[in-house]
């Protein structure tokens, strides 16, 4: 470790500390390389694999047990905050579903996901975030989240409005179809890749459960519906198109 990275630790929580201890000096510098490329991201990679960061981070996770909730959100805002590798925001996002997280997937962690939304501003971070803790609090309070998620399709930030149409992604039977109405429709209209890709991607994991369905809300919506959208729908039921 650089006496820069001894220094950073000096003022952290103790699994903040530890996992920058610990990813320093792993990594492969040609393969960072080529990762930031394509990401288009400004903070560099280490250069792991996505397997060799879980297999890095397993025994650090299996060890930690946050005492507060204050405590468990403190370390996910240093390592996503202090950021100086795009490793630590995975990392971040890896004590966010720790399963001492779990009973904190509730209405009051939405300040917290709304700010690693909005901060970490690409597909690689928002998709995990919207798809499982963002998914899991939702579906524990329904009556709570569901008027954000109907804000934050109407938000000015791009990436809460994919957020709030990507929100349900594997709730198969449990989904809220009326909010995911609404979250599209909020949206239909953006030319934005992000969203057109967003909204085809949330149609086609329901088509899985109901492609009937789907189809008629593709129907419904005719040419206010992206081609991108559609194609994306109906990917796996060509013979409804």
């Amino acid at each position: 470790m650089s006496s820069n990275e001894t220094a950073r630790t000096a003022d952290v929580t103790p699994v903040v500390a530890r996992i920058w201890h610990t990813l320093a000096g792993l990594g492969d510098p040609e393969r960072a390389v080529a990762q930031q490329a394509y990401m288009k991201s400004e903070t560099p990679f280490r250069g792991l694999t996505s397997p060799e960061l879980a297999a890095t981070l397993k025994p650090i996770l299996a060890d930690w047990e946050p005492p507060t909730r204050a405590g468990w959100e403190q370390a996910i805002r240093e390592l996503w905050d202090d950021v100086a590798y795009r490793e630590e925001w995975y990392a971040a996002l890896a004590l966010l579903r720790h399963r001492h997280g779990r009973g904190w997937l509730d209405p009051e962690l939405l300040g917290l996901l709304r700010h690693l939304i909005t901060t970490g501003a690409w597909w690689d971070v928002v998709d995990v975030i919207a798809t499982h803790p963002l998914r899991d609090a939702l579906a524990a309070y329904p009556d709570e989240i569901g008027p954000v998620m109907r804000a934050w399709a109407r938000d000015d930030d791009l990436w809460l409005r994919r957020s709030a149409v990507l929100c349900q992604v594997g709730r198969k039977a449990q989904t809220d179809r009326a909010l995911l109405l609404d979250a599209i429709e909020a949206n239909l209209a953006d030319r934005s890749f992000w969203l057109r890709k967003a909204i085809g991607w949330a149609l086609r994991d329901q088509a899985r459960h109901d492609p009937a369905w789907v189809l008629a809300q593709v129907e419904r919506w005719g040419t206010d519906l992206s081609g991108l959208s559609r194609r994306e729908a109906l990917k796996h039921h060509q013979h409804l198109a």
